[in-house]
């Protein structure tokens, strides 16, 4: 495998058993460093696209590489927030124990040693939660679980990390908290999140990669009014960002 920091996808089409493809023809390079949110409608591939990078998933056709590998080779490289935590919120786990998950499967056995604790405290400064780590982790807020996620993706200390749908249900001045960590952990690696609110990410990253099947790059100044309605089915602001849609418009599902 060639050596790289970037993702690559080169024609990639996904499909669930017999079901209609949810992606299509995808060519697209994330470069080393990129700061990106992934949009779209609902089914329309973000959450699919993001298991692609993780190589729990495999495409039905095309290849992946991430930093020169396959996604199952990197996947120690790569932390991941999902939508949905599947914790029990009556299980009494401290907020040290969530993010000593994230690393699982950096040693062998199920013990963490002592530069795991120290991996899971730096994870918890970087989010700004060290004073939470024997909190129980059902006794925090919204906001400040969703830092603990995200701690618990960095406690990997990944050169990629993917979030999907990390500001969902906290208030605006908890995601603007959020979005001031994640410009600052930009610095070293690259960051890819999923989010539905396209007017306020495009002001905070890089770029904006949009997702309805087809995934292709369209600068700022070609994004109109209808191809966002085609997007969403309405309009949306957008603002100071390069845009990603595709390239013969999107489908629907």
């Amino acid at each position: 495998m060639s050596v790289s920091n970037d993702i690559v996808l080169n024609n990639i089409s996904f499909a669930y058993a017999s079901a209609k493809p949810i992606l299509e023809d995808v060519n697209l390079i994330v470069k080393h460093g990129e700061f990106a949110s992934i949009v779209g409608p609902n089914g329309s591939g973000k959450t699919t696209l993001l298991k692609l990078f993780l190589g729990l998933i495999k495409p039905n056709t095309g290849e992946i590489l991430v930093f020169g590998d396959t996604p199952e080779n990197s996947r120690l490289k790569i932390g991941y927030m999902p939508q949905y935590a599947h914790l029990d919120m009556q299980f009494p786990v401290t907020v040290m124990d969530v993010v000593l998950m994230g690393r699982l499967g950096l040693n062998r056995g199920s013990r963490f040693f002592k530069n795991d604790r120290i991996a899971a405290m730096s994870a918890l400064e970087e989010v700004k939660m060290t004073d939470f780590a024997k909190h129980l982790f059902n006794e925090l807020s919204g906001g400040q679980r969703q830092r603990v996620l995200i701690a618990r993706a960095l406690c990997c200390e990944p050169e990629l990390l993917l979030l999907d749908e990390p500001m969902s249900n906290i208030d605006p001045e908890i995601e603007e908290a959020l979005f001031e960590i994640l410009q600052g952990l930009n610095k070293r690696m690259t960051i890819l999140l999923v989010s539905h609110d396209l007017g306020f990410v495009s002001q905070k990253v890089n770029s904006v990669i949009c997702v309805n099947r087809c995934v292709v790059v369209h600068p700022t100044s070609e994004i109109n009014g209808t191809i966002i309605k085609d997007i969403y089915g309405g309009d949306i602001c957008m603002i100071r960002h390069d845009h990603r849609c595709g390239e013969e418009g999107h489908q629907h599902d």
